[in-house]
């Protein structure tokens, strides 16, 4: 038998990537490798900033002479040798910009094959052209339905929805979908200014004043005088009219923000278009069917019902039954078979990615790869079993396991400990967080670690033990929610206890956030509602921990009361790396300059004059105690929690910070280094260090996502917290250990998509785990006995 001639091990040596100290570690290929450690013990800095980034890197040298110019600037992780590591492909979580033409076909290329099966095969009315691929594309100019352009639905609004008080007069905000401040104010400046009556009651005005206000696609610009305050100067200035229609459409469809774009949607009717029905292609394309149906019937259909239906057809149409057909079928059954098998089925190749979660999105691309036929790579997996239900993830296992079997290395970042004991091999990380871990503790076959006493990981693994008891609390009173019919929810209603801590629970796409969704302010018995999901907290590396929770004000003004910043006469700004000033203009105060790579997306790069500090060398002279501003940013909240000691305005966030187990972060880590989880327990942590006057409702979707067990445990302390202090909390979770210790579960299902979307179940755990046709019901079971 002829031997290997490649490294059968992907050596590290002196791995120094953010918190990594120094680290050696021998990592086999052809193996499923699993990290593990607490949130920010360096594992994803060893898989993904160290082995995939140095991968990436040297794939970046070897496609043109010109990339060599910018590896430098991009920066090569900081290692000492990798040697044994073959090209690597990334799958993590993070999703790019909402898309609504982006959609579960063309994430994976089944719209593709879709839209090909329709051109080649279809049956196109007596006389009609055959039509390219293209034309069955909502996406193309050849193909798009003109008067949607290829969205399927047209928006508009009413007086009713843009003016819910006609009461009010404009400038006491009748018009409602208008925006706050200065904005609104501009707009009802520019009004008064063309001569409508901004004071009167709004149904007093006349009915062609109205209509234009709202609905007019004119855009007047007028000199606007502006009602001078005592205290300041205003000059005048040319404004510009908007009606509130054209205001709130511009706003739904062009607004990168997601928070306007969801208070827009709320003054929009939405209905199918009526050229195309909804289907959203030219008349031409629409007239072509396969089956007896068109494209859009089925990119409407779930997955699994698409399936059974193309088999059906190349097994019995004999018209349709050509070699061609038969090839273009047979190829579109098997790719979505790779989907269904990772628990998806449910899905329609029309769906559209911003209604997915994370995990749903990063399990697609990993049926894309599947299919790709890939060998001989490293996949690098960032947490696949996150948003998955314990029913599905024996579903992931198998895939991990084709992947590996198809000649490939799958190493995976992952908390969840059914995967763990799958693993050939694991590389455990610790044994703490930020300074106190970035070593790893055991490299080896799984049962090693069972030896490793300074593992976090080690006694989830081995020492299970039955969930403590507790007493269930009682309800103090009940929400009612519904009938709800969204998605795959048919009229469902729902009732959720008030004071206590409720848990959701059902398979990947049963409808759990559907219906959580249906928990609003105005509910009767809401008197405070707070949603805490897992979107970043910014978009660039000028977003950090310290802006987002209010921190850094109170940094800035402990900086001008300092003896230098007094003597210079600097204020508040001047510590600001947001405004010209104090901060390094090269970088703009961001600390990194965007590099363009050719076909590549673009990266951040550590700026060439300021090293990252932000800040000009002026504002560095002025210290606090010893350190600049910068330095101050570079403190861990561990730190900062002692440094900040006796101020109570500091002390206090970062005392919420440590209490949701973000210790480890620094205050001033960008956003774009930031897990979903880890934001989500920013936004936690920043209403935690409110004071709560009312009774609040928590929702949280999916919370435990990204977090080791270690680190669940505290975050459960503090929404038990939560509830012991007089409020009600509601999550959304796949971690059974966490619904353990719940007071309340709402089990949906039996299944996902069509098969889903009902309460199969509601009460306390051990009700629930007994409940007869609930999928969720046996791991419950389980984790109340504490069997592994």
């Amino acid at each position: 038998m002829q031997e290997t001639l490649h490294d059968p091990y992907v050596r590290v040596r002196g791995a120094r990537e953010h918190n990594l100290a120094g680290v050696d570690v021998d990592i086999p290929r052809d193996a499923l490798v699993v990290f593990t450690g607490v949130s920010g013990s360096g594992k994803s800095s060893l898989a993904f900033g160290t082995i995939y980034a140095e991968a990436q890197r040297r794939y970046f040298e070897s496609v043109a002479p010109y990339a060599r110019r910018l590896i430098h600037q991009v920066g090569a992780p900081a290692v000492g040798e990798i040697t044994g590591l073959p090209p690597a492909v990334s799958l993590e979580q993070r999703r790019s910009s909402p898309n609504a033409r982006s959609s579960v076909g063309t994430v994976t290329t089944l719209s593709n094959s879709l839209r090909m099966l329709f051109s080649r095969a279809g049956h196109y009315p007596e006389g009609a052209e055959r039509l390219d691929s293209d034309a069955f594309s909502p996406n193309t100019a050849a193909g798009a339905c003109p008067s949607c352009q290829g969205l399927g639905r047209v928006h508009d609004t009413s007086e009713e929805l843009l003016v819910p008080d006609p009461d009010l007069s404009i400038r006491q905000g009748a018009i409602a979908a208008w925006p706050g401040a200065w904005q609104g104010k501009n707009l009802r400046d520019v009004l008064d200014t063309l001569g409508y009556d901004v004071d009167r009651p709004w149904r007093e005005l006349d009915a062609k004043d109205r209509e234009w206000i709202l609905f007019t696609d004119e855009q007047p610009v007028v000199t606007v005088h502006p009602v001078r305050d005592a205290d300041r100067i205003q000059r005048p200035y040319q404004g510009t009219y908007m009606s509130a229609r054209r205001y709130v459409l511009r706003t739904f469809s062009d607004s990168k923000s997601p928070t306007l774009r969801t208070k827009a949607e709320r003054f929009l009717t939405s209905s199918p278009c009526p050229a195309c029905g909804g289907g959203r292609l030219r008349p031409e394309a629409l007239a072509v069917t396969f089956a007896g149906r068109t494209i859009a019937d089925l990119a409407s259909l779930p997955l699994t019902a698409l399936s059974e239906l193309l088999t059906k057809t190349a097994t019995e149409d004999a018209t349709e039954g050509t070699a061609t057909a038969r090839v273009l079928t047979d190829d579109l059954v098997a790719r979505i078979a790779t989907v269904t098998e990772l628990g998806l089925g449910y899905l329609s190749p029309d769906r559209a990615t911003p209604t997915l979660s994370n995990g749903e999105l990063q399990r697609l691309r990993l049926a894309t790869q599947l299919r790709s036929g890939l060998f001989g790579v490293v996949y690098v997996l960032d947490e696949p079993s996150a948003g998955l239900h314990p029913a599905d993830t024996e579903a992931l296992l198998v895939v991990l396991d084709r992947l590996k079997a198809s000649g490939n290395s799958v190493f995976v970042v992952e908390h969840h400990l059914d995967v763990i004991r799958h693993a050939d091999w694991l590389v455990d990380v610790g044994p703490h967080a930020g300074v106190h871990g970035g070593r790893v503790l055991h490299s080896g076959p799984p049962d090693g670690l069972a030896d490793v006493e300074a593992s976090a990981t080690r006694r989830y693994l081995f020492d299970r033990a039955p969930a403590p008891a507790r007493e269930v609390r009682e309800p103090a009173g009940w929400l009612r929610t519904g009938p709800v019919t969204r998605h795959n929810l048919r009229a469902v209603d729902a009732a959720f206890p008030v004071g206590v801590l409720t848990a959701v629970t059902g398979v990947s796409g049963s409808g759990k956030s559907t219906l959580v969704g249906a928990l609003t302010e105005e509910l009767s018995g809401v008197e405070r509602l707070v949603t805490v999901d897992q979107r970043p907290i910014g978009r660039t590396p000028r977003s950090n921990l310290a802006t987002y929770t209010g921190l850094f004000d109170v940094v800035r003004k402990l900086f001008t009361e300092t003896e230098e910043a007094r003597a210079r006469g600097y204020k508040a700004g001047r510590f600001s790396f947001n405004v010209p000033g104090g901060r390094c203009e090269t970088c703009q105060g961001e600390g990194f300059v965007s590099v363009e790579l050719l076909f590549l997306p673009s990266t951040y790069a550590p700026c060439p004059d300021c090293h990252g500090a932000r800040y000009n060398p002026e504002t560095l002279e002025v210290r606090l105690r010893g350190l600049t501003i910068a330095e101050v940013l570079d403190l861990t909240v561990e730190s900062a929690a002692a440094f900040f000691d006796d101020t109570p305005a500091a002390a206090r966030s970062l005392r919420t910070l440590l209490d949701v187990g973000l210790g480890y972060l620094r205050l001033g880590q960008p956003a774009t280094e930031l897990s979903g989880g880890e934001a989500q327990r920013i936004k936690l942590a920043s209403e935690l260090q409110r004071p709560h006057r009312s009774p609040t409702l928590y929702v949280l979707d999916e919370p435990t996502t990204g977090l080791h067990p270690a680190d669940v445990e505290v975050l459960m302390r503090q929404l038990h917290g939560l509830v012991d202090a007089g409020h009600s909390v509601i999550v959304v979770e796949h971690d059974m250990d966490v619904v353990a210790t719940a007071d309340w579960v709402v089990d949906l299902g039996p299944g996902g998509g069509d098969e889903g979307g009902r309460i199969v179940a509601a009460g306390p755990p051990d009700r629930v785990a007994r409940a007869a046709d609930s999928r969720t019901a046996p791991y419950l079971a389980r984790s109340l006995e504490g069997a592994s």
